[in-house]
């Protein structure tokens, strides 16, 4: 039973950064994708990140390109998303979700792509 677990999240002020963490475990392949999430109440919950663990294929929303980072914590199987400069536009809950099947850069961010989600984590940027 694949389960995601996410943490990190808290209050931050503009410009700021955080570190959220995926733990994932139950998968029975050693090949799927991770990906990140937002949503905020209202809205669309909007793909943020996403890496395949296959081919290491990592894709970003072009609201975060060049602020946020995705990586992969081998050891532990966690998987991190590094927010740096953070914008207040960036508030909301933060979604680890994962899927056995690739998916493709036009899909990433596609919640219907991913079959596995966790409970999430908010993140609230502020002053």
């Amino acid at each position: 039973q694949v389960q995601l677990v996410e943490s990190g999240g808290g209050l931050v002020q503009p410009g700021g950064s955080l570190r959220l963490s995926c733990a994932a475990t139950g998968f029975i392949s050693y090949y799927y994708v991770i990906g990140w999430f937002r949503q905020v109440p209202g809205k669309e919950r909007e793909g943020v990140s996403s890496i395949s663990t296959s081919d290491g294929s990592i894709y970003y929303a072009d609201s975060v390109k060049g602020r946020f980072t995705i990586s992969r914590d081998s050891a532990k199987n966690t998987f991190n998303l590094q927010m740096n400069s953070l914008k207040p536009e960036d508030t909301g809950v933060y979604y680890c979700a994962a899927s056995y099947y690739k998916v493709y850069q036009e899909d990433f961010g596609d919640p219907e792509e991913y079959d596995y989600w966790g409970r999430g984590t908010q993140v609230t940027v502020s002053s």
